[in-house]
């Protein structure tokens, strides 16, 4: 099974959102999405890159007000779910954007080899971490799964999530998908911390204190 560094998977989420305009995946992405309000990279080494919102306020503007996805518009308040090929059931929003993502790879005849996604990114990170078996990781991690409890395969995905980010306990009523590490940065942000650059700070910190490991899966 693949691993990744979690320091190396923080540098590919910040980059994903210049796409081929940062310098280092330019020579790197094979593959790039913009569809329907959905933007994802496959690198030639089969790492699968989710950009969500890079921002709180983003967020909040975006995702929790109106997911328009398709030309459908969906909304987090209203709590609509949908079960996946899985069966297991997901926030409807979430499963939209996440199978947008799917059928382009399925298109391609590809299969990730990793999966990296941050905020709206890291809700299809553990939607399609499942769907395909393959270990993912998603920071600032919002809630995509309705149901309680153990799944199948849910072990291969981790987000990671700061105790300061609001998004993190988004939607109240669902639940994460797979492991969830929790960082209590030394200082909180005023303002938004929802942004890749303090997470880059909180991972940095965790693992300086050895409160997270180097790689995942362990």
């Amino acid at each position: 099974m693949h691993r990744y560094k979690i320091s190396d998977a923080v540098n590919l989420a910040e980059a994903s959102y210049q796409g081929k305009r940062h310098p280092s995946l330019t020579t790197k992405i094979a593959r790039s999405l913009d569809k329907d309000d959905v933007q994802a990279h496959l690198l030639d080494n089969g790492i699968l890159l989710i950009p969500g919102s890079n921002s709180l306020m983003d967020y909040l503007r975006f995702n929790l007000r109106v997911l328009n996805i398709g030309g459908k518009r969906y909304r987090m308040s209203n709590e609509t779910t949908q079960k996946g090929a899985s069966g297991t059931v997901w926030h409807q929003g979430f499963l939209a954007h996440a199978k947008v993502i799917y059928d382009w790879i399925e298109q391609l005849g590809e299969k990730p080899t990793y999966i990296i996604g941050h905020s709206l990114g890291a809700a299809s990170t553990q939607i399609l971490s499942k769907s395909w078996t393959v270990p993912g990781i998603g920071f600032a991690a919002p809630r995509p799964r309705r149901s309680r409890g153990r799944v199948k395969d849910d072990n291969l995905c981790l987000c990671i999530n700061r105790n300061d980010d609001t998004v993190c306990d988004l939607p109240v009523s669902f639940h994460h998908m797979g492991q969830v590490h929790r960082c209590s940065p030394r200082r909180s942000v005023f303002g938004p911390d929802h942004a890749m650059k303090h997470y880059r700070t909180a991972v940095e910190e965790q693992q300086a204190a050895g409160k997270l490991h180097n790689q995942w899966p362990r």
